[in-house]
């Protein structure tokens, strides 16, 4: 098992975005004509959707809807969860499956940076949290780590430096909170003690150890204390936390997220960086699930995990300029044979397919052939 203190990237290795967004009017029609190059039978496909409820998605079901000819069934929760429980039931809507998962993170072109979505219904279009979900498990996170930067503290006192922390953050019997690796932050003695140098009311001060000595030369101040700030880095600290349930019971999205918060927190961009891990946690834990689902078995199914970018629509737009971020994908063949698509390996597939889908559904006008349809009249 790998411990918490490692890089979530040891698990499950970088999630590149860089040159890898597609626009989601290009991505669905190359997934259709990708699942058609896999055998999948046209208007047999029974699509499903695994995203945030946020109202932001609605464009992506929209595409589906229009390329695949059918509503996608419902496999999401909150924050881009996988509700795996759901697996049966969709197994038993259609020949060839297909579930598309995916995370979200908004985008500002204003600003150029990730977190924030415009809401153009609100009165001022006001600029809030997408996805929201993943900020409110992020803000507990955030605080401690924020009482840590400032209740850290690196003192020089004439030629010796020394670290001083806040008693609370050093009290290991903690049932939650932020945890340092104190090995990489004091200087253990030779009977493995960490002896403070100085007691104060609040804090102790250490000898910093030489991994902290080394990291961190050019910071220590030419006398007096400053917060350690931002040279608190990830992997000097874990945290331990008793997760409470959310409104949908079991918090499976603070939980993806509990063994890289040290990473998401220090992010530039937190909620991107969350979404990523969320994402690609989601893809692991639910392959297994399908695999095991006895509905799936001699059916076609892809299940392809990437990450939705909302970007804010302007004034001249309805619906956001969605992109979709592939991650990875597994397939399963009605014959039995099982693989995987790595990132690259799934850009290069989707690029290999044609953005032109023959297939496609005219909603308008099938929307117009439903209104001039002879009404159905309903007995009871």
């Amino acid at each position: 098992m790998f411990s918490s203190k490692n890089s979530y990237l040891a698990m499950w290795g970088p999630f590149n975005i860089k040159d890898k967004f597609l626009r989601y009017s290009s991505f669905v029609p190359r997934l259709y004509n990708f699942c058609k190059s896999l055998g999948f039978a046209p208007g047999r496909i029974m699509p499903s959707r695994a995203f945030c409820s946020d109202e932001n998605q609605g464009y992506p079901i929209i595409l589906i809807t229009k390329h695949f000819g059918t509503f996608p069934f419902n496999h999401g929760r909150v924050g881009g969860i996988v509700a795996t429980g759901r697996h049966g039931p969709h197994a038993e809507h259609g020949k060839d499956m297909v579930i598309i998962q995916a995370s979200h993170v908004g985008y500002d072109p204003s600003t150029q940076t990730f977190g924030t979505y415009c809401r153009k219904r609100t009165e001022h279009h006001e600029h809030t949290s997408s996805c929201g979900k993943i900020a409110g498990c992020l803000k507990w996170y955030q605080d401690e780590y924020l009482f840590a930067q400032n209740n850290i503290a690196l003192e020089t006192n004439g030629k010796k430096h020394l670290v001083t922390i806040d008693n609370q953050i050093l009290n290991q019997d903690r049932d939650e909170g932020l945890f340092l690796d104190l090995n990489k932050i004091i200087l253990v003695d030779k009977d493995g003690d960490y002896k403070p140098v100085m007691s104060h009311s609040t804090s102790r001060s250490f000898l910093p150890s030489e991994h902290l000595k080394k990291s961190l030369e050019a910071s220590w101040p030419k006398s007096g204390r400053v917060p350690i700030g931002v040279n608190l880095k990830p992997a000097l600290f874990r945290y331990k936390r008793q997760i409470p349930p959310d409104s949908e019971g079991y918090n499976q999205l603070e939980e993806n997220l509990l063994h890289a918060m040290p990473w998401i927190v220090t992010s530039k961009a937190p909620l991107l960086l969350a979404a990523q891990v969320n994402t690609q946690v989601e893809f692991d834990r639910t392959i297994r699930t399908l695999q095991k689902e006895h509905g799936y078995q001699g059916k076609n199914l892809v299940h392809i995990a990437g990450l939705h970018i909302d970007i804010s629509p302007d004034e001249t737009l309805t619906f956001p300029l969605t992109k979709f971020v592939p991650w990875a994908a597994y397939i399963q063949k009605s014959d039995g044979t099982q693989y995987m698509l790595e990132q690259e390996e799934l850009m290069a597939a989707l690029m290999e397919q044609s953005e032109d889908n023959p297939d496609q559904t005219d909603l308008e006008a099938a929307i117009h052939q439903m209104e001039l349809h002879q009404e159905v009249k309903i007995t009871t």
